[in-house]
């Protein structure tokens, strides 16, 4: 005899559409990149990370020709503010999005971005760029334990990754640069890293005629220094993070815990059994190891990473004394700097973990080379020093542990980067 609805599966069916949706299991057909197929009229709602065109360049081959640029530019839909969304995982970010009202996404600004941030024409000698020090092959980080400026200067700290940017609100590792806008200026007139003047750069890009004419199409005043920040800032918003292993795991356990009378019975309920098969089948399709995922429940548990790697893009955003380089006789004194209160001495802004298997060397100084060396340090409790966060603690891992952490960040938290054209700049 077929068995009738259990009473908690019945009490939960009428619910089930709200609480998949909150949770973003509603979202699984959609968490692969789709194909634009209209490549005349592109949408004005796009998906960053899934949307191939936005940064790709302008179609063709070899460097950027006027015709070409002025071409593009006469179609309509390059200068449409686009409608943002953002792909599983960071969509649960979605309320949180930081794009300033007076510098609107369109396509053509982030092409603009895209051909500015890997022009080394911004320095004061030709050969660095903003990839320079946040090369999509190398995470959007460098591997090396500080940023290399002009003439081979050093920085005096790592170079942060330029992803997920679009759900961060102060950049660089103190949080000086209040919008992307600013922090996207910032290099270029730093005497380690581009070496130019501010007045130098714009007269620079005024000479050439590319790029005074998509300035003065883009906007009223043409080339200026704000502007020129605009135009990156919009090309590093559209720089996101694609669905990981994470999003798809945590989405089945999401389910089975909703559901965890009723598993057996959802046969009964074919909708639902459905989604249940889809779930089961998109972690087929990204799977982690165990290992892994005993690292992902230690993540949330033991090891008590989420206490600041939290959210949708894993960082609470804050600025946190850990220890780091503060055994040193004039330690880096990070977020202090800036706000010149006490218990922000030796505080740094916890970064983002998607991706960061892909992104070496770690911490603010760039002293830890492997994520198993991150690890040990948090197991350790950090360097005492009197600014310490109070989250700091010696965590007694053992070996095992310490190895499944790796691997969940690793494993479960690698997503894929856009495709992006890092040539095509004008000529």
């Amino acid at each position: 005899m077929r068995h009738l609805i259990r009473p908690s599966l019945r009490t939960l069916l009428p619910l089930a559409p709200i609480c998949l949706a909150a949770t973003g299991l509603l979202s699984i057909a959609s968490a692969e990149p789709s194909e634009n197929t209209d490549s005349a009229a592109p949408s004005a709602t796009v998906t960053l990370g899934q949307d191939d065109s936005l940064l790709t360049g302008i179609p063709g081959n070899g460097e950027l020709t006027l015709e070409e640029v002025k071409s593009w530019l006469s179609r309509p839909e390059q200068h449409v503010e686009l409608s943002i969304t953002l792909p599983k995982g960071l969509d649960a970010a979605k309320g949180n999005l930081f794009i300033p009202a007076d510098n609107p996404m369109t396509r053509a600004k982030i092409e603009l971005g895209r051909q500015l941030y890997f022009d080394p024409r911004l320095s004061n000698d030709n050969t660095i760029s903003c990839a320079s020090c946040h090369d999509p092959a190398q995470g959007y980080g460098a591997q090396t334990q500080f940023g290399v400026g002009v003439r081979g200067q050093e920085g005096g700290r790592n170079s942060p990754v330029a992803y997920n940017r679009i759900v961060s609100n102060a950049q660089f590792w103190d949080g000086r640069a209040a919008t992307l806008e600013d922090q996207a200026v910032g290099p270029i007139a730093n005497p380690i890293e581009m070496g130019n003047s501010h007045e130098t750069c714009v007269a620079d890009l005024a000479a050439n005629p590319i790029y005074k004419l998509q300035f003065e199409k883009l906007f009223d005043d043409g080339i200026t220094i704000d502007n020129v920040g605009k135009a990156i800032a919009t090309f590093e918003r559209a720089l996101v993070t694609g669905p990981a292993p994470y999003d798809f795991q945590n989405d089945l356990d999401t389910f089975e815990k909703l559901f965890a009378d009723d598993l057996e019975y959802l046969d009964e309920e074919p909708e639902l059994k459905e989604k249940y098969d889809a779930l089961k089948a998109a972690i087929a399709s990204h799977p982690m190891s165990e290992s892994a995922k005993r690292g992902m429940k230690l993540f949330a548990g033991k090891a008590n990473c989420a206490t600041c790697h939290a959210g949708a893009n894993f960082t609470d955003e804050q600025y946190h004394n850990l220890g780091v380089g503060m055994e040193a006789g004039e330690p880096d004194l990070g977020r202090y700097e800036v706000t010149k209160q006490e218990k922000d001495k030796g505080a740094f802004k916890t970064p983002t973990l998607r991706n960061i298997a892909l992104s070496a060397p770690y911490m603010h100084d760039g002293s830890q080379k492997t994520l198993a060396e991150v690890v040990d340090w948090y197991d350790k409790g950090g360097h005492k020093n009197p600014w310490l966060s109070d989250k700091m603690k010696v965590l007694n891992l053992t070996d095992q542990e310490k190895a499944d952490l790796v691997a969940f960040m690793k494993e479960g938290l690698t997503g894929s980067f856009p495709k992006i054209q890092t040539g095509r700049l004008p000529e």
